[in-house]
């Protein structure tokens, strides 16, 4: 497994990690044995960047990682906060940070998080002086060695690069999301802060395995979530139309070499880019953890493939969403 260096963390972490966000709730059901399994797993295959939040299966994924975490030892939890109050801006002061951040240190069964990322809050916190006073203050008291963010947008990724101690953005990426690429991913490398990339597979349309005729859980995001009713529609299929993406999920397939899957090959893509720190693919079984982890071993892209992506964006996906975020 390739690591590499997230300067502003002080560490290196694997270019595959994993979501977990799958392992607590809006994925269908998943067994906790079957969670576990999907934690070892991924472990057991060069994995060492384990992404989740406090507000997973209402902390259901925070105490899985803590339980794998108890047997593992050695590995780096990201987790975020702040989805489970209100959003709005006034919500996120000292005070409740602290909160949040003692919810997670007891799931997670760890007195310091690795990293803590803000959970995709309103617009108006990532310009607060005051959030990142707080957030400076909980690192110097050694609740949190880190923080990061989570954005829905590029502005809101660019906003947070330019605080000196945010040490992550994790950011939407895949084939069908290239609008990163732009101006995110150089300002991040420069600097020298991880992008975490996450909903590498657009909630799975990238796995090449879904249909017109495809139904998912009522408990599901990607049945529920499909209009934005729940929270910001670009976290489900990345925002694109489930009819769209499975047009564009058609063109692509003819790129994929026939020793890979459509999977590997997406998150290859993303791993290929340069500035990304992390992928975060999440699984529902061992078996998808494991395979996930092979795109990291596999050659770069070749020229006509990533050429093949750019053009299947700029005509069915770039006038949809490209604006958007």
């Amino acid at each position: 497994m390739e690591n590499r260096k997230i300067t502003r963390l002080g560490r290196e972490v694997s270019v595959v990690g994993l979501g977990c966000w799958q392992l607590g709730a809006d994925w269908g059901e998943v067994d906790e044995n079957d969670a576990l399994a999907v934690l070892h797993a991924a472990a057991d295959n060069g994995v060492t960047f384990f992404d989740t939040a406090d507000v997973y299966g209402d902390g259901r994924s925070e105490k899985l990682v803590g339980r794998f975490l108890a047997e593992r030892g050695d590995v780096f939890v990201a987790t975020k906060m702040g989805r489970r109050a209100e959003q709005v801006p006034e919500n996120y002061v000292a005070a409740n940070f602290r909160e949040w951040n003692d919810r997670s240190r007891r799931n997670l069964g760890v007195d310091t998080l690795d990293l803590v990322q803000l959970h995709c809050p309103p617009t108006p916190v990532y310009s607060s002086d005051a959030v990142y006073d707080a957030l400076d203050a909980m690192v110097e008291e050694g609740r949190i060695k880190a923080y990061g963010v989570s954005v829905e947008t590029c502005e809101e990724a660019l906003t947070a690069l330019a605080r000196p101690h945010v040490a992550s953005v994790q950011i939407i990426l895949n084939c069908l999301r290239l609008k990163p690429l732009e101006d995110v991913l150089p300002a991040a490398a420069a600097a020298g802060a991880g992008i975490i990339a996450r909903v590498p597979l657009a909630s799975g349309l990238l796995s090449g395995r879904y249909t017109a005729q495809t139904t998912f859980a009522e408990n599901d995001h990607r049945n529920y979530n499909r209009n934005g009713d729940a929270f910001d529609v670009g976290e489900t299929f990345s925002g694109v139309p489930y009819d769209v993406g499975l047009e564009a999920v058609e063109r692509l397939r003819g790129l994929v070499p026939a020793d890979q899957t459509l999977a590997q090959f997406a998150l290859r893509w993303i791993i290929d880019q340069p500035g990304v720190s992390t992928v975060i693919p999440g699984a529902r079984n061992a078996e998808q953890a494991q395979a996930n982890t092979v795109a990291a071993t596999l050659p770069p892209l070749s020229a006509e493939a990533a050429v093949g992506v750019r053009e299947t964006y700029d005509e069915l996906i770039r006038p949809l969403v490209h604006d958007r975020w």
